[in-house]
């Protein structure tokens, strides 16, 4: 009697939640606009016959040369590649051909309360983890509350701080609550990677994070861990009895029985182990590799093949990084010079094959993307900081700023004229062999890299540098000490390949927040301490509609252009894969919105035989 109160307690407590909504439905959509219907049948980008069985191998893409931990949400230590996105599943899935939107994969159901302070899911009464045990609220509670802790690493907490907590309504049923009606946040926490709570449970109680290392992930995904080589290898193998197999968000993924990912000390050792067979997929990012070296008999015979696929992601913003907590780096005309001194017309002839374009601003290739003079919307956002902005505001709301371009060597030259005024307008002369500043200090800075490639990416500007008197130095360093250094902010320069988005939110106060510039291991690696960038990111949070969404980001992409933070490097319009045609086949298009890697060991399969 007490189960069947209960259980219509919670049904009159759904249908209350239900009315109150000011969203309820199978998905949630930022901007209310759904383009897959109520139980439809599968994504329109899978093949949903595609055969189960066979293994893919492929090379990690992390440049970690091993592991030490199955804990992907942990400050230390190194996870395996791909752990985070074969094992964990989430409330909500997005669909690979639309943005900002997701649906409903843990969850068969989200409501969104009409103030916009709560979000509550229904969780699939078929959902089960790996030990067997159903996905509960509690679960994801406990998830929540692990991922909030101060053992996670610092971008969860940032990316989930406008998130006041989450209630357990029943037994499947979670309502999260928030500080702010931010329509993001729905999508947040349906994004959240949601464990068991009995994970790195000890004697019927939980570790703190930090302290669940080893423990094998009580997850819900797909694939679990399988054979591991510590150093070498590990294998995820599927689940032949997957709770979600059947699912529509899931029908067509899923196909390989195992997934090895290899790992190799050094790039000249991975692609010499792709010609000789060892692995059957790899994602090339060196232009110079992708024109000259992959070649071979297995390249001759068909057995691999190169791939260019088209898609329609964000072309990220990856950049020379300038620590601004560095006191060399705190002067804006410094950092500009520098800026003016790479030539990345001369190193995409010379050294990239023409196969590159220039990063253009934090939002490239979204709606997002700042262009021209800002916009009477944009004017409305910045003009109230007109003072903080100071001399800087009429460069801000004036003409974008675009990286300079070098057709020939006498737009160098005065590039470096340029940069030669700035600094002697910062404080910086040339006097005893060096360029020195009022105290009699050289302008010395350090550029540190992990990756044996390194020196010759940046030695162009180098050289530019040396002719206006700064000198550069790089720094090569083991991965482990490169990852400390990072953490601790420990460096002068560094090259980052930061990731787009055709939605950003929260995530930029962990890239380009104050609170993040002080937190050790945040994204904040330009160490930005700007009132002026934090109130545009939470405008850029609060927004209410996609207009106000992208005239925030817009002002945003200005101020963070106009404070050089960031010298930007350059981006690839395809994904460039190199994979074995005779064991592997593909869906004739990628998702427009799909990372490559994961489209591969998602929606891919073996084929049953090979010539």
């Amino acid at each position: 009697m007490r189960r069947c109160v209960f259980w219509v307690g919670s049904l009159i407590f759904a249908w209350v939640v239900l009315q109150t909504s000011a969203w309820a439905a199978h998905g949630y959509a930022l901007w209310g606009q759904l383009k897959y219907p109520n139980g439809f049948a599968h994504f329109d980008y899978v093949n949903p016959q595609a055969p189960k069985g066979g293994t893919l191998r492929l090379v990690s893409n992390l440049r970690t040369s091993t592991f030490d931990k199955y804990n992907p949400f942990s400050i230390k230590g190194s996870a395996p590649a791909y752990l985070g996105a074969l094992l964990f599943e989430s409330l909500l899935t997005p669909a690979l051909d639309e943005t900002a939107s997701a649906y409903g994969l843990l969850a068969d159901d989200v409501s969104v309360a009409a103030d916009g302070l709560s979000a509550t899911f229904r969780l699939r009464p078929v959902a089960r983890f790996h030990n067997g045990d159903p996905v509960l609220a509690r679960d994801v509670k406990h998830s929540l509350d692990m991922l909030m802790s101060p053992q996670a690493s610092p971008g969860w907490r940032t990316t989930l701080q406008d998130v006041a907590g989450a209630d357990v309504l029943a037994e499947r049923l979670v309502r999260f609550r928030f500080h702010k009606p931010l329509r993001e946040l729905p999508l947040t926490v349906g994004s959240m990677p949601i464990f068991s709570h009995r994970w790195g449970e000890e004697g019927g109680k939980p570790k703190p994070l930090d302290q669940i290392v080893t423990d094998i992930p009580i997850a819900s995904g797909p694939y679990r861990i399988g054979p591991v080589v510590f150093g070498k290898d590990i294998t995820y193998v599927r689940d032949p009895q997957y709770w979600g197999r059947h699912l529509n968000v899931r029908i067509g993924t899923g196909n390989f029985d195992a997934i090895t990912v290899k790992i190799y000390q050094d790039s000249t050792a991975r692609l010499e182990a792709l010609k000789a067979g060892e692995f059957d997929l790899m994602r090339f990012f060196s232009a110079t590799d992708w024109a000259r070296r992959v070649t071979g008999r297995r390249f001759d015979t068909g057995e691999l093949v190169k791939g260019e696929f088209t898609h329609q992601q964000p072309t990220g913003f990856q950049s020379y990084v300038l620590n601004t907590r560095r006191p060399l780096l705190q002067d804006v005309r410094v950092r500009q010079a520098l800026a003016l001194a790479m030539d990345f017309e001369w190193m995409n002839r010379q050294l990239f094959y023409s196969a590159y374009s220039r990063v253009q601003g934090l939002f490239g290739n979204t709606v997002c993307q700042a262009q021209g003079l800002a916009s009477a919307a944009e004017l409305a956002l910045l003009e109230p900081w007109r003072k903080q902005l100071g001399s800087h505001y009429d460069a801000v709301v004036g003409p974008m700023l675009t990286p300079p371009v070098n057709r020939s060597p006498d737009d160098l030259r005065q590039h470096l004229r340029q940069a030669q005024t700035l600094l002697a307008q910062a404080g910086w002369a040339w006097r005893d062999g060096a360029l020195r500043n009022a105290q009699g200090q050289p302008l010395e800075l350090e550029y540190l890299d992990s990756a044996e490639t390194g020196a010759r990416m940046v030695t162009p500007w180098m050289r530019n540098l040396e002719k206006i008197g700064v000198r550069l130095v790089f720094r090569p360093v083991d991965f482990s000490l490169y990852q400390q250094r990072l953490q601790k902010f420990d460096f002068d320069i560094t090259s980052i390949a930061f990731g787009g988005t055709h939605n950003p939110g929260q995530e930029y106060a962990d890239l380009f927040g104050s609170a993040a510039a002080r937190q050790e291991d945040s994204g904040n690696l330009s160490g930005v301490q700007s009132p002026v960038v934090d109130a545009l990111i939470a405008r850029m949070t609060q927004a209410t509609s996609q207009a106000e969404l992208q005239s925030a980001c817009r002002a945003l992409d200005r101020v963070i252009a106009h404070g050089y933070y960031l010298v930007p490097q350059w981006y690839a319009s395809t994904h460039r894969l190199v994979y074995n045609a005779w064991h592997l086949d593909h869906p004739p298009a990628m998702p427009p919105y799909a990372n490559v890697e994961t489209w591969a060991m998602d929606m891919w399969w073996a084929k049953p035989t090979q010539p």
